[in-house]
């Protein structure tokens, strides 16, 4: 789990994604392309911005929920948390990895 938090934030983009989710979330896909366009400059197709996306849901960081054939997606910082807790309170239960 921690290695998939890890890759997820390895990639500035994903990170870009992560930082617009927390400014506000339930954004949809085409929310998140515009944000992306309009705020860092990068004029990427929906189809990049989907996986990744995907990189950040399979590491537990974004959650989605549909509403009609709306899709939107969440941030999620409890696999962060977790992963901080093995330095931030060393002496905490670790979770299995």
């Amino acid at each position: 789990m921690a290695d998939d938090v890890f890759k997820a934030l390895a990639d500035p983009t994903r990170r870009h994604i992560l930082d617009g989710l927390a400014e506000r979330d339930g954004q949809s896909l085409f929310e998140i392309c515009a944000r992306l366009a309009t705020r860092h400059g990068l004029g990427m197709s929906r189809q990049a911005v989907s996986q990744h996306l995907a990189v950040l849901e399979a590491a537990g960081l974004v959650r989605t929920r549909r509403e009609g054939r709306y899709k939107f997606h969440d941030l999620d910082t409890e696999p962060l948390e977790r992963v901080m807790t093995r330095w931030l309170r060393p002496d905490a239960p670790e979770s299995a990895p």
